[in-house]
């Protein structure tokens, strides 16, 4: 909403709140107190409490403060308190105000949220059945028995955490199960290469063995080793994972978390200190296993541990990396195609050149129709008068935004009579001219569709052809008098209402348009109001310094009405699907680590055979072996594991895929151009893991021979 705090006009984040929502929270104003519950009954005073952090800049912290007067929807309100610094609720808002429910005026509303406390002996099941019991009897679940015979409507309460985290949960899961890999494989890694690190120790266990040390002192010494590694490596994670935390949050849409401010606090620093130790315990149980074949007389004897069931274990170990480096390697790339077809739908108008404005209308001054009409016809000749501006309306809701849903009842034909649901949009005439949408048929709106004029409406291609068939839709009625004057190209708009189904979030949908001057009921516009900013759209050359124009133009018809932000297009389709691009790069980082680790995984192991074998290698080439045929023999345990990771890999994706099905968009699980592109992705990184086969070209027999 609107408000004047302090000396300054700005948009305000608004939470309208009953009267012990702050003592369900726990939380307690630094200053003044909680609302009352005369404050939450219908026409009762109207009182703010206000945010630390609007405090701090719209008031510079004073401290007599309350009592003080804060202008929101242009009625003043007594500020009455100021939550603590760092306070968080699940709306995180500017400033708050009594919410006074009301079957009608601004307390009216169906879709309040409800909080409450459990009490310290009371139960989840205890207050699931308290919540049936008491709201069982409702209306809407009446109407909803009715409407569906034997089924019945079921209350139960959901912890607040589950409720703000549940739209994320998801994505969160899975990049959890992508770090779950990662960890696997990592240890795997260090597993391989610390088996390594103890066959060249054998004989130093074997000395140890000679003196008198038993295998239980070995393997302390062992498992304290790995200790330290964990622990070393837990430490240096946690403050990669500090820096890296601080610049995601930086890259991360704002009002994307449901949470204020996200920190490494005791619990995740427990959690890391329980992976090191899971990772010392993965990591470190097949080397200190292998210290059980170290053989005394064996060794003494100048033999020691063979490294053939070693490389084996190895092979098996770069294997498994390989197979969930596979599975990773083709979420990413399955959720790349995905983004990708999202980002080039054709968006149904011509997005270059346009520049947006939006402002909330939900103030008390613009719930009179002749108000709100004014206000759009004096700013759009002021923008209109801006030097370069081609064109100018104004839209509710715009491309790639959730447009409000509404019921209409189709009038004539086989479906006469029917109510269907669908998007509505009001606008102002030039709103087609001005984005470049393209008239299939019939007219635009024009100035004389006016509030005393024939109600008309514009419907989408999409509403034309799913209501209307084959047939031409202009001159057909809805609501029984509403004409239908034109069709329109269909325009991209966000899945968030989820009016159809499918799990995209850009969706071609069924859209009529309705002319701002015909809208005369002062409810239904703030109603409208409450819930979505208009925008205010112009066409122009060159968007330098257009959107400082802009402001002047609305601030020269209303000086307090705000600008709350101001966007182009290729913005909103950029907040529409940020939570795939985020998503994404994040998998994506994940997938190029693990094809890192398993790169690693393979160099070691080829380079280890060059070096353990460098005797057999030279005596193949002494007996008449051609470097090339040598590389093929070391090389081949390397391009072998990678080989049998893959296949385990696409049984995995077999698998594990199909659960993606959901959230994929114009590509199917199986997506061939995918697949192909991991397996050549991982035959690339296998070649490279196998350089130190190089090696073998400088190795020569008779030094070989020699130094053996």
């Amino acid at each position: 909403m609107n408000g004047r705090a302090g000396s300054a006009v700005q948009y305000l984040r608004a939470g309208r709140v009953s009267a012990r929502y702050f003592d369900v929270l726990a939380l307690h104003p630094v200053m003044g107190r909680n609302f009352s519950e005369d404050e939450d009954r219908p026409q009762g005073p109207r009182t703010a409490i206000l945010s630390y952090a609007l405090w701090q800049t719209a008031f510079g912290g004073n401290p007599n403060v309350l009592g003080h007067a804060v202008l929101l929807k242009s009625e003043p309100h007594a500020i009455i308190g100021v939550l603590p610094e760092g306070a968080t609720t699940p709306l995180n808002a500017d400033v708050y105000t009594a919410l006074q429910p009301s079957r009608e005026g601004a307390g009216q509303a169906a879709n309040f949220v409800t909080s409450m406390r459990l009490r310290d002996d009371a139960t989840w099941q205890q207050a699931d059945a308290e919540l049936d019991r008491a709201l069982g009897g409702t209306v809407r679940a009446q109407r909803f028995a009715n409407t569906n015979p034997g089924a019945r409507l079921t209350y139960y309460a959901v912890p607040l955490q589950k409720a703000a985290t549940d739209t994320l949960r998801p994505e969160v899961l899975a990049l959890m199960l992508a770090a779950g890999f990662i960890l696997l494989i990592a240890c795997a890694n260090i597993a391989g290469l610390t088996m390594v690190r103890m066959l060249r120790r054998t004989g130093e266990i074997t000395l140890r063995l000679a003196l008198g040390a038993s295998r239980w002192q070995i393997h302390r010494q062992l498992w304290i080793e790995h200790l330290l590694l964990a622990c070393v490596g837990g430490t240096a994670g946690t403050g990669v994972g500090f820096l890296a935390l601080r610049g995601l949050v930086r890259l991360l849409p704002e009002h994307f978390l449901p949470v204020m401010s996200v920190h490494l606090d005791s619990r995740v620093l427990g959690f890391t200190l329980s992976l090191s130790l899971l990772t010392c315990v993965l990591s470190g149980v097949l080397p200190v296993l292998a210290t059980k074949k170290v053989d005394l007389r064996s060794s003494v004897a100048g033999r020691g541990v063979t490294g053939g069931g070693s490389v084996r274990l190895r092979q098996l170990l770069i294997a498994g990396e390989v197979a969930l480096t596979v599975v990773l390697l083709a979420a990413t790339g399955l959720l790349i195609r995905t983004l990708i077809g999202l980002q080039t739908i054709p968006p149904g108008f011509n997005p270059i050149g346009v520049i947006t404005a939006k402002a909330s209308l939900d103030d008390v001054r613009y719930h009179d129709p002749a108000a709100f009409r004014k206000l759009l016809t004096e700013s759009l000749t002021a923008m209109r008068e801006i030097p370069g501006v081609q064109s100018a309306a104004v839209g509710l809701t715009l491309p790639y935004e959730r447009a409000l849903l509404n019921a209409v009842t189709l009038s004539g034909g086989k479906d006469a009579g029917q109510q269907v649901t669908t998007n509505q949009v009001y606008v102002t005439p030039r709103y087609f001219e001005t984005l470049q949408i393209p008239v299939l048929a019939g007219r635009t709106f024009t100035d004389t569709d006016s509030p005393d004029a024939q109600p008309v409406v514009i419907v989408n291609q999409t509403f034309a052809r799913k209501f209307f068939h084959q047939e031409n839709p202009v001159g057909r009625y809805l609501n029984k008098n509403v004409l239908i004057v034109g069709v329109v190209a269909d325009t991209v708009l966000s899945a968030a209402a989820r009016l159809n189904a499918g799990t995209a979030s850009l969706t071609r949908e069924e859209t009529i348009y309705l002319p701002a001057a015909q809208l005369v009921d002062a409810k239904l516009l703030s109603l409208v109001h409450g819930f979505f900013q208009p925008s205010w759209i112009v066409r122009t050359a060159s968007a330098i310094g257009v959107p400082a124009q802009m402001q002047r133009a609305l601030a020269s018809v209303d000086s307090q009405l705000p600008v709350s932000g101001f966007y182009e297009m290729n913005d909103l389709m950029a907040a529409t699907l940020a939570r795939e691009r985020i998503s994404v790069a994040l998998l994506a980082a994940m997938s190029s680590l693990a094809l890192l680790l398993s790169a690693v995984g393979i160099f070691g192991l080829v380079a280890n055979i060059v070096a353990q074998r460098t005797l057999e290698i030279g005596i193949c080439m002494a007996l008449g072996s051609t470097i090339p045929q040598t590389m093929i023999r070391v090389g081949r345990p390397g391009v072998g594991a990678s080989a049998l990771g893959l296949v385990l890999g696409l049984i995995l994706c077999a698998g594990v895929l199909p659960a993606m099905r959901s959230v994929l968009y114009g590509v199917g699980v199986y997506d061939v151009p995918t697949m192909l592109a991991v397996v050549l992705t991982l035959g690339a990184v296998t070649l490279l893991g196998t350089t130190p086969i190089l090696k073998v070209a400088s190795i020569d027999p008779v030094n070989a021979l020699r130094a053996e």
